[in-house]
């Protein structure tokens, strides 16, 4: 659940990047993550790290119908606790 979430944050910043700078397709997405843990409920005790295999499967299906939707995301786990697009390649 967390992993699609956050899925869903990062397709919005690349929805906005996209309408910002023209893309209208991409080729591939890079992007880092740290150690995301999230909690749905608010509650600091159910709090789960971010799974970079799910992260991927809901950038995907979330990606559908954008200028994303055939990008291949490659993420790489990093030392901190955030995420960042490092860089998009655009046919």
């Amino acid at each position: 659940m967390h992993d699609f979430l956050l899925a869903k944050e990062i397709i919005e910043a690349l929805k906005k990047i996209a309408a910002e700078k023209k893309i209208n397709q991409a080729k591939s997405v890079d992007i880092e993550v740290g150690n995301i843990s999230m909690s749905h409920d608010g509650h600091p005790e159910h709090l789960e790290e971010i799974n970079l295999e799910n992260l991927k499967f809901g950038l995907n299906n979330i990606a559908k119908r954008t200028a994303f939707e055939n990008a291949d995301f490659r993420l790489k786990k990093i030392e901190g606790d955030s995420w960042k697009i490092t860089n998009i390649e655009v046919e």
